[in-house]
């Protein structure tokens, strides 16, 4: 098994940044791949960004491409997401989540084990 912690969230305004993160516990860090995803209120969870079990061949959702950034670091078993060029269709409760089925990715999401969330607020 394995317990996650977001951090990071917070209100920003429309153009800036923010860095998420996500604390990893449990199983070895090394060993699983990775993935963020968020729910806007009434909406249902949208898929943000993925990376494999080494950190490397990261994806990301087309609304996401250049603006956001993932990264997996291995030797302190924290999964970041760098966000950018915030919009206000950004808010959202951001959720890391863990792979450790196969079925976790930017098509799948039963298999996730999932983190609390971080809250998300850009203003315009």
């Amino acid at each position: 098994q394995v317990q996650l912690v977001e951090s990071g969230g917070g209100l920003v305004q429309a153009g800036g940044s923010l860095r998420l993160s996500c604390a990893a516990s449990g199983r070895t860090f090394g060993s699983y791949a990775m993935a963020w995803f968020r729910q806007a209120p009434g909406k249902e969870r949208e898929f943000v960004a993925g990376v494999s079990w080494s950190g490397s061949s990261p994806y990301y959702a087309d609304s996401m491409k250049g603006r956001f950034s993932i990264f997996k670091d291995n030797s302190k078993n924290t999964l970041y997401l760098d966000m950018n060029s915030l919009k206000p269709e950004d808010t959202a409760v951001y959720y890391c989540a863990a792979d450790l089925t196969g079925r976790c990715n930017s098509v799948h999401t039963w298999g996730c084990s999932w983190g609390q969330g971080t809250q998300v607020t850009v203003s315009s």
